[in-house]
């Protein structure tokens, strides 16, 4: 397989503290939703661990 045929990365990473004021517009936009993305899926890991550790909780108090 040809590497161009692969999807490429356009994600930047973000670097939670970092000093904001030389970015522009775009980037800080950019930055939002990336963080958007990422409590997004933070989020929903934590409800399936929490549906687990709730599923476990039920079976071993019967």
């Amino acid at each position: 397989m040809d590497p161009d045929d692969l999807p490429q990365k356009t994600t930047r990473s973000v670097m939670v503290g970092e000093p904001l004021e030389n970015h522009s517009v775009a980037e800080l936009e950019q930055r939002l939703e990336v963080l958007d993305s990422e409590i997004a899926r933070v989020k929903a890991v934590l409800a399936a661990k929490r549906a687990s550790k709730s599923a476990a909780d039920v079976f071993f108090r019967s």
